[in-house]
């Protein structure tokens, strides 16, 4: 059982037509505001059309419906320009997830996908600890299990060649691997466990775009590390 993962290269095509152009933005505006401003412009209008000469409006009446129809128009433009904002977000996104295609990344799981007889995991504790590790397949069927010493500080590296307890070969597939760690005195200390792998394709279409990882699919937000990209 070693210590460092080395996964096999693997030769990853981006999508044919990734996504390099800005979606186009929407001009359609929130249909409440844009009615009430259409409405205000027909009524102020209308009463300035008809005031009676005699009684003109009032100037802090007419003060305040103009303020009414700059903040209104404000809003609407304000409006448009969060849209602006949204789509060009969408666009760095897409941008983000491609530029990962290719690379081994690090996520929090604790599901990794056995490949050629090397799975990897990375194990982290808070202080020095015996821990118990059980590696389960697809259908929940315990495989593995064993016992070894970790010192506190980064995760440490799990490599499993894919042999069970019984020494029998187990196929590639994705397996679970589950972990219960103690200390000196016996109590018990919480284990954070990270898998890596490469990263096989982008999404674009999901939003935000998802990222597959073996047979598992992950946000740019999730991914903790970059380690290495795969040369073809």
């Amino acid at each position: 059982m070693g210590v460092e993962a080395t996964l096999p290269n693997t030769i990853v095509s981006a999508p044919a037509n990734p996504a390099t152009s800005s979606p186009s933005t929407s001009t359609s505006k929130t249909s409440g505001i844009a009615d009430n401003f259409q409405t205000f412009l027909t009524l102020l209008t209308t009463q300035l059309q008809n005031q009676n000469p005699l009684d003109p409006l009032d100037t802090n009446q007419f003060t305040q419906q103009l303020v009414q129809f700059a903040g209104v128009e404000q809003q609407l433009k304000t409006n448009d320009q969060l849209t602006s904002l949204v789509a060009l977000q969408k666009t760095a996104q897409s941008t983000q997830a491609l530029n990962f295609v290719g690379s081994t990344a690090v996520v929090d799981g604790s599901t990794a996908t056995l490949t050629d007889g090397k799975a990897t995991w990375a194990l982290g504790v808070s202080k020095p600890s015996s821990v118990t590790v059980t590696i389960s397949n697809s259908v929940g069927q315990a495989v593995y299990s064993g016992n070894f010493s970790m010192n506190a500080g980064d995760h440490q590296a799990f490599q499993w060649d894919g042999r069970g307890s019984d020494g029998s070969q187990w196929p590639d597939g994705n397996y679970t691997l589950t972990a219960t760690a103690k200390d000196a005195s016996g109590q018990t200390v919480a284990v954070s466990t990270e898998i890596q792998g490469v990263v096989q394709s982008a999404d674009l279409s999901q939003d935000p775009p998802m990222l597959s990882i073996g047979d598992q699919n992950f946000t740019v937000d999730k991914i903790k590390k970059v380690i290495a990209r795969t040369s073809s």
